[in-house]
């Protein structure tokens, strides 16, 4: 049995912060749940006490806290929010626990200024327009198609869901580009020390016996001798071509010339593509389950679409699907979106279930990326291994080649 803490409220929406013993979170909650309490978040005491420490007394904690309000505060926030308006408390109320709640710092500050816009008479969507940083205009579209219809908590919940999903998404690639990005920091460490420190203690050695080296040993030491006197040219050059890159992705052209050939690389594009037709289904058929509507709901997608080469092609579905010429059929014809997500957005048009299946997209299509990614990974690893080797396999040759010749002189 294990101490779990946890914050919730009652139904008469007093705040309560209280600990229960249970076998697993899982049966923890259930014990929560049972007490007609709102459970908003539960974590073993240990946990908790270690966080309250770290929070309040500790340097490292302050240190360490976050200068602006996270991506996963988001998250908490609406989640929380969802579950206390869909018990029935009023909005200002909601308000209140949450900031009581709440730590110091900028995530506190922002739910007290939507507070006090809530009690100064604001919707909740007119209070969330007010930080765009924090929350986009499928956010704010979302709640305020939620306040018209009457349905604002389960709207919050829906966004949660989509919060979450599009979290897991981006947590499962980055998790995936870990490892190659550390194997190749390991690489070129490795490479630099053998180049800087290795190779200059043998030639020391070398040069003593006075015999002439092979040509790979002499390539080696002459790279040795250039990286240390003018190596900063290798740093100058990697800026000037970092600002020169930089400068032309800052323009709208550079930009969708980028992305359209991000599309179009070997193994990587259909990995960026699977990415952006994941985010584009699940954003608009959240939408459109909350009752917006798909013309304006395409128009909200399309900023917040990443690849400018897809967004863009969605200004031609929009005029077409003006005039009356449906959604599926534009969509194919940009030639940029998957058949397999087209022919079943077209189902999902034909049998009036758009949203429920642009959501079965997004799900199809979250398999297809972590499936693509072990894909591309499968050819990544070996190929910067194999890489590894080679490099540091010549400069053991090249240094083992001199050794033996000299073994062979004194003999």
């Amino acid at each position: 049995m294990a101490l779990y803490a946890f914050d919730a409220v009652r139904q008469s929406g007093d705040p309560v912060s209280a600990q229960v013993e249970a076998a697993s979170e899982a049966d923890a909650v259930e014990r929560v749940r049972e007490q007609g309490l709102i459970l908003l978040r539960i974590q073993t005491a240990s946990a908790a006490a270690f966080s309250s420490h770290d929070k309040g007394k500790s340097f490292f904690g302050r240190l360490l806290a976050p200068r602006k309000v996270t991506r996963e505060q988001v998250i908490a926030f609406t989640r929380d929010l969802a579950n206390l308006i869909s018990a029935g408390l009023p909005l200002d109320r909601a308000f209140e626990l949450l900031v009581s709640l709440a730590d110091t710092g900028p995530m506190a500050a922002l739910l007290q200024d939507l507070r006090d816009r809530v009690r100064g008479g604001k919707s909740l969507s007119q209070a969330l327009i007010e930080h765009p940083k924090q929350f986009d205009r499928l956010f704010v579209n979302m709640v305020r198609a939620g306040e018209a219809s009457g349905t604002l908590g389960p709207v919050l919940e829906r966004i949660s869901e989509f919060q979450e999903r599009s979290a897991e998404l981006r947590s499962s690639v980055q998790s995936a580009l870990m490892y190659p990005m550390v194997l190749i920091g390991v690489a070129v460490i490795a490479v630099f020390t053998m180049i800087f420190f290795v190779v200059p203690k043998f030639e020391s050695t070398f040069r003593q016996f006075g015999k002439a080296l092979p040509p790979a040993t002499e390539n080696l030491l002459a790279l040795s001798h250039w990286m240390k006197e003018d190596g900063w040219m290798l740093l100058v050059g990697a800026a000037a071509i970092f600002i020169l890159v930089r400068g032309r992705l800052r323009s709208p052209q550079g930009l969708l010339a980028w992305h359209r050939r991000k599309l179009k690389l070997p193994v990587l594009g259909d990995l960026f593509s699977k990415i952006e037709v994941a985010r584009l289904a699940r954003t608009l058929g959240t939408l459109l389950g909350n009752g917006v509507s798909l013309l304006p709901a395409l128009t909200i997608v399309k900023d917040t679409v990443d690849n400018r080469a897809l967004a863009n092609s969605l200004d031609g579905v929009l005029v077409r699907l003006k005039a009356g010429q449906g959604f599926a059929r534009p969509l194919m014809e940009t030639g940029l979106y998957p058949k397999l997500a087209v022919h079943m957005v077209a189902v999902g048009e034909e049998t009036g279930r758009l949203d429920a299946m642009l959501l079965k997209v997004a799900q199809v299509y979250d398999v297809e990326v972590n499936t693509a990614l072990k894909r591309a990974l499968g050819l990544m690893e070996p190929i910067l291994i194999l890489t590894l080797a080679v490099v540091v396999g010549g400069i053991i040759f090249a240094l083992m080649s001199a050794l033996l010749g000299l073994t062979e002189f004194n003999v």
